[in-house]
């Protein structure tokens, strides 16, 4: 079902760039059970995870772009498609694998195999990697990231997550998501405030785009400047190089009403009022409203319209 990337050999994790290496690096991130244990800095096993630096050519410093995975892994025709688009537009990429260090390959049938937050302590801990690269402006990386990889983007914008991995003012200049999972939003007292831009797929039956334009309502009015795209008729991928296809083993939570309170780590549901902060209470309710199949698969037509879009966010941003 799923069209792999071979991930690259695990070598010694890096501490920093400083020496100006590109390519195949590793380092050292941690592995939550949950927002509550970043933001409380609890003990975490540690995970060596791997990722790909590229550099667009020239000697200047540039932006950079981490770009996470979702939960099918690294995709041919995705991941590293837009890398080379982040390097032809004069950005560094770095594309996370936040699954081979820890021996997965997917979460996409079961997602209780890895809390999102891992692939969120990820993309923080390559972020202050990143910034100790000589050819890299440090307050100049957003970060980008597809389904789960999306989550990723919008839950790193939020501050008390931020602070709970990184000790001094670094932070992601922009937030890029593309289809999110929006049903169990996670809500926070402050925000990060980097801008966010959130393309989603009008037909996207496995993350359904109404949740996401109500979470993006939700960051308004805590004060970010946030832009949303919905793209008429696609599915969920809709970024990837083969035709859509219903898929019957697809864990979805869009049946799921329900919202992530980050400062306690507490989940509310949102049809009965009832906050739950036991784990076990918490896995209860997701296996209850977890359902099966969905379908994804490329759109030209919003894949061409992506990259415009995603173009002219980060020249914004970046001023280039």
């Amino acid at each position: 079902m799923l069209l792999l990337c071979a991930a690259p050999a695990m070598a010694q994790p890096d501490a920093s760039l400083a020496d100006g290496r590109s390519g195949d690096i590793s380092f050292t991130s941690k592995t939550p059970r949950g927002p509550s244990d970043v933001v409380r800095r609890n003990a975490m096993p540690d995970a060596t995870i791997s990722g790909r630096l590229t550099l667009p050519s020239g000697m200047e410093r540039v932006p950079a772009v981490l770009i996470a995975h979702g939960s099918g892994g690294i995709l041919a025709g995705r991941e590293h498609d837009w890398a080379a688009r982040m390097n032809a537009l004069g950005y560094a990429s770095f594309v996370v694998d936040s699954f081979s260090g820890r021996s997965l390959r997917s979460t996409a049938a079961d997602q209780s195999r890895l809390p999102t937050m891992a692939n969120v302590a990820d993309a923080l801990a390559a972020l202050k990697l990143l910034a100790t690269h000589p050819r890299i402006d440090g307050q100049r990386i957003a970060v980008m990231g597809f389904s789960r990889g999306g989550q990723v983007a919008l839950y790193t914008a939020l501050e008390p997550i931020r602070a709970g991995m990184i000790d001094d003012g670094l932070r992601f200049a922009a937030h890029v998501a593309l289809y999110p999972s929006c049903n169990i939003p996670y809500r926070a007292d402050a925000l990060a405030g980097g801008p966010i831009l959130m393309l989603l797929g009008e037909a996207d039956d496995y993350t359904p785009a109404p949740p996401c334009l109500a979470y993006a309502d939700w960051f308004k009015s805590r004060g970010a400047k946030i832009e949303t795209r919905t793209y008429p008729g696609a599915y969920h991928d809709f970024d990837v190089p083969f035709p859509p296809r219903r898929y019957a083993n697809l864990q979805s939570a869009r049946n799921c009403k329900a919202e992530v309170i980050v400062g306690n780590g507490t989940m509310k549901r949102l049809d009965t009022g009832e906050e739950m902060a036991d784990q076990s209470v918490i896995n209860a309710y997701l296996r209850s409203c977890m359902e099966y199949g969905a379908t994804y698969g490329g759109d030209a037509k919003a894949l061409a319209a992506a990259q415009t879009d995603v173009a002219n966010f980060l020249r914004q941003v970046f001023g280039r």
